[in-house]
């Protein structure tokens, strides 16, 4: 028998949250983000359950590829551009679109084959300050790229900084920065990540670009996923392989950290930061085990975690856990791992076996 980790990948809630994305923003085309592995949820898979977004956003010529050799027929944007002058070539063989974002990037488009041409999108620094021109900058970059002969539709792209705190400006800021930049009305735009798209109207533009709301996590700490619409794409199950009676004042595993206030038994669960669970995940993290609540007990180790069953529990080896997904919103297991969902997500690995359904 296979080890039991494995990630459960709901293709159907997939494709509800793009719906969610679409009843958000209802003129906009949608830039579904499918970056690092789909936010862990399987490239390939993901960007088929969604092929009723009208492009997909990658960050680099692997994914990209990837997506076209599996039969993507979609615009494909690559969201960091091209690294070097040979990527040229490969994106115009094809067929991407790619994000224009600083200056060395410009000759790079020179060599795109004769008779090929890019659609490139140029990235606006409107206050994110990580990538892009600066606005002042925007004209003469664009007046630039309209010269070079590899390069088809120009479009304009920025990001958000702070699109998931509500109640700050620096969105309406960097909003007001990017309308203020002289471009010909008919020019396409993009803004709007996920947190904009529920909390910024205003930005909506032409193409929204979603990320991690498609894979049903909330974009904002006080608002959960469910109050918004949105269903857990992921759940990582394992199961328990062996449970244990302990004393109280028994210490469970590394660094004896977790001590036993009570007698009570312990779960051992097949799953561990090998597989993309966080080491750093605190005792009480939840758990479920058989349908009920448990905590996390002790250091997550390599290829295992503990969790207390409790003194009157009635699981077995072989009974179900769910890490985070049904009944576990993976944005709660991030708080208490101090992180955040996206992390958790993209973390999970190659030693978890994938299933859709």
């Amino acid at each position: 028998m296979t080890r039991p980790a494995r990630a459960q990948i709901h293709l159907a809630r997939l494709r509800h949250n793009l719906v969610r994305v679409k009843e958000a923003a209802p003129r906009s085309r949608v830039m579904a983000v499918v970056k690092a592995n789909a936010y862990g949820h399987g490239l390939v898979p993901v960007a088929q359950a969604l092929e009723q977004a009208d492009a997909f956003a990658v960050a680099g010529l692997e994914e990209a590829i990837t997506l076209r050799e599996a039969g993507c027929d979609h615009r494909i944007v690559l969201l960091e551009g091209l690294f070097d002058a040979g990527d040229a070539t490969l994106a115009a063989a094809y067929r991407l679109d790619v994000v224009v974002h600083a200056a060395h990037q410009l000759p790079m488009l020179e060599r795109v084959p004769a008779g090929r041409r890019l659609d490139c999108w140029l990235k606006v620094d409107t206050g994110m300050h990580r990538l892009g021109f600066p606005p002042g900058d925007v004209p003469a970059v664009a007046r630039r790229l309209s010269t070079v002969a590899g390069v088809g539709t120009i479009r304009y792209l920025t990001h958000f900084a702070r699109a998931d705190e509500p109640d700050q400006r620096a969105t309406a800021d960097q909003l007001a920065c990017f309308d203020a930049l002289p471009r010909d009305s008919a020019t396409e735009c993009s803004l709007a990540n996920s947190a904009a798209i529920l909390a910024w109207p205003a930005t909506h533009a032409d193409w929204v670009r979603p990320g991690i709301m498609l894979y049903g996590s909330s974009p904002f700490a006080g608002r959960s996923a469910a109050e918004l619409g949105l269903q857990p794409a992921m759940t990582l199950r394992s199961e328990l392989i062996a449970v244990h009676a302990r004393r109280r004042g028994d210490p469970v595993g590394y660094g004896g950290d977790w001590v036993c206030e009570r007698d009570t038994h312990i779960g051992v669960v097949a799953l561990g930061y090998g597989d993309g669970y966080p080491r750093h995940a605190r005792s009480g993290t939840p758990v479920r085990v058989g349908g009920r609540r448990v905590v996390l007990s002790g250091r997550v180790s390599m290829d295992m975690l503990c969790v207390d069953l409790g003194s009157g529990t009635e699981a077995r080896p072989g009974d179900e856990v769910i890490l985070w997904g049904d009944g576990l919103p993976v944005d709660e297991v991030a708080r208490s791992s101090a992180t955040i969902a996206y992390e958790l997500l993209c973390g999970v690995n190659r030693r978890v076996s994938y299933e859709c359904r």
